[in-house]
């Protein structure tokens, strides 16, 4: 009698819906994400395609997919959490919603995005309570990254950024005995003359590489935070020379080789190829700092 007893009860668990550890279903849970694709894609779709697209500084998307990473790495952890209500949780969603569709409506793109980002750390806390939250912090505040910089900051900044990066390169390539001037952020090399642009400043590459070097961090697992805060603000200079470097590179390759080379594939290239190196000089760095500030690893 007793198999026959476990056969009904194993009947019984196969009649009923599919449930994640902690209690929540299936079905719930893919109604949770299609809610966030409804929230979350008209924007980026905007952001992309749309009347946004005159925003997009070039990092968003990849912090979006970084950050969905992250998220999909913490899974089994936050679903083995008990499935536990907020009501002021729940509060904080409906307020973040109502200004996500005030900032729609008026096109507040930066607020919008905002918006979207706490809706979803408050979704979280619905769902599986500040446990959650506490788990996913760092994918949750990636998503910040996500949100292009305000215009009147990138000029702000980017002007005196440039003007630096030029006095630099100028004093470089005339040390070594190059024929160059300057005249504000227009470099002269021998029959060239060339601008230094808000791309060559070094701002949207700061930003990215500051994501770069928070995400390097994360990863690593430090529990010290004063290895994490100092790796984080020494990004800031290595992405400042590594723009210097990079403008250095493209005036010789103008001198030498011509406008052509200076401003074809080989522009695009050096851009690349310093990205490259800056993420290199992140891992030295934090070799460094491993060395006068050793720290075991925590997950």
């Amino acid at each position: 009698m007793q198999p026959a007893a476990d056969s009904t009860l194993e009947h019984r668990a196969a009649l009923r819906p599919s449930r994640l550890a902690g209690g929540m279903d299936a079905p719930s849970l893919w109604l949770v994400v299609a809610g966030l694709g409804a929230l979350f894609g008209p924007t980026y779709w905007d952001l992309a395609y749309g009347r946004y697209a005159g925003y997009s500084q070039g990092y968003e998307f990849l912090a979006l997919i970084v950050s969905g990473w992250l998220l999909f790495r913490r899974r089994e952890d936050v679903a083995a959490l008990p499935t536990v209500g907020s009501r002021g949780a729940a509060v904080a969603l409906g307020i973040a919603l109502v200004v996500y569709a005030f900032a729609r409506s008026q096109q507040l793109l930066r607020i919008e995005m905002a918006a979207l980002v706490f809706a979803f750390a408050s979704l979280l806390v619905c769902v599986k309570g500040w446990a959650a939250l506490r788990r996913l912090w760092f994918p949750v505040f990636f998503l910040l990254f996500t949100i292009p910089l305000p215009y009147s900051l990138v000029l702000q900044l980017t002007g005196p950024m440039k003007t630096a990066v030029s006095v630099i390169a100028t004093w470089l390539l005339q040390a070594a005995g190059y024929p160059v001037g300057r005249s504000g952020v227009v470099i002269t090399a021998g029959q060239y003359q060339l601008l230094v642009a808000e791309a060559c400043a070094g701002l949207q590459t700061m930003f990215t590489l500051e994501a770069m070097g928070l995400l390097y961090a994360n990863l690593m697992g430090y529990g010290a935070w004063l290895r994490n805060v100092l790796l984080s603000v020494a990004v800031v200079p290595m992405a400042f020379f590594a723009n210097v470097v990079r403008v250095l590179l493209i005036v010789l390759i103008t001198y030498h080789f011509g406008d052509e080379a200076g401003q074809g594939f080989i522009h695009g290239f050096a851009g690349l190829a310093l990205f490259a190196a800056a993420l290199a000089a992140i891992v030295g760095v934090d070799a460094l700092f491993g060395r006068v500030l050793p720290d075991r690893q925590v997950r």
